[in-house]
């Protein structure tokens, strides 16, 4: 009888571990902040829930635009970086695009793919060609003439070059659009397709919170006006 009890007890104590365990590692996660994975073309995006976009926007210095002397191209590095065996431009499209077609398993050079561009809200079929490959152009989302005069000057030249190629800021676009944004920032062009302009304004304060660049008044002043419609916009971080 003894043993019986013996027995009971242990198998009693043992299930009371599991709970135990069991509930204390609920409570654990309930602790952890909340990560939302979403799929936004083909691009794999972590949204944290203590990343609030409006909030990142009041933490961002205004200014006005330092001069532009200086600036070129160059002052971010002579062309795109290459990331394992493809340039930063080939894996943003493979990224951004659907349907993708390489020239083979080793070479990574995007000859055809599908975009559905955030900008426009249209399809776009990309085929690489002398007359075709403008179709499709990868976007530094804030601009790299925008941030030279916003804080940028300052870096060093490994910074500019990181901040060039850094998959935060680059999408595959529509080339026209590509082409009417050039250099402007929120207060003088946002994307034609108005439901991508929350998750735009965010990017651009991502990459500005991430490599400390300013915001002039103008443009501080658009990027709240657009964030009053989406006060929940969180900050994307972006896998390449």
């Amino acid at each position: 009888m003894a043993e019986r009890r013996r027995r009971a007890a242990v198998i009693i104590l043992a299930a009371l571990s599991i709970c135990v365990g069991v509930f204390y590692e609920a409570w654990q996660e309930s602790r952890m902040p909340s990560t939302v994975s979403v799929q936004s073309a083909n691009t794999t995006v972590q949204t944290t829930a203590a990343g609030s976009a409006a909030e990142a926007l009041g933490k961002l210095a205004i200014k006005g635009r330092a001069p532009k002397t200086d600036y070129k191209r160059s002052q971010f590095g002579d062309g795109w970086s290459r990331v394992g065996m493809c340039d930063v431009r080939n894996h943003v499209l493979k990224r951004d695009m659907t349907d993708v077609k390489t020239v083979s398993d080793t070479d990574c050079t995007v000859l055809t793919g599908t975009l559905d561009d955030l900008y426009t809200g249209k399809q776009i079929n990309f085929v690489r060609g002398p007359q075709t490959s403008d179709d499709v152009q990868i976007d530094h989302v804030v601009a790299l003439s925008d941030a030279w005069q916003k804080g940028a000057q300052q870096m060093t030249p490994e910074k500019r070059l990181e901040f060039a190629n850094d998959s935060l800021n680059l999408l595959a676009v529509d080339g026209p659009a590509n082409q009417k944004k050039s250099d402007s920032d929120a207060a003088t062009w946002l994307p034609p397709n108005k439901p991508y302009r929350c998750r735009y304004i965010a990017r651009q304060i991502a990459v500005k919170v991430k490599y400390m660049l300013w915001v002039t008044q103008a443009e501080h002043d658009a990027m709240r006006s657009v964030l009053n419609a989406c006060p929940d916009q969180q900050l994307p971080q972006v896998v390449l």
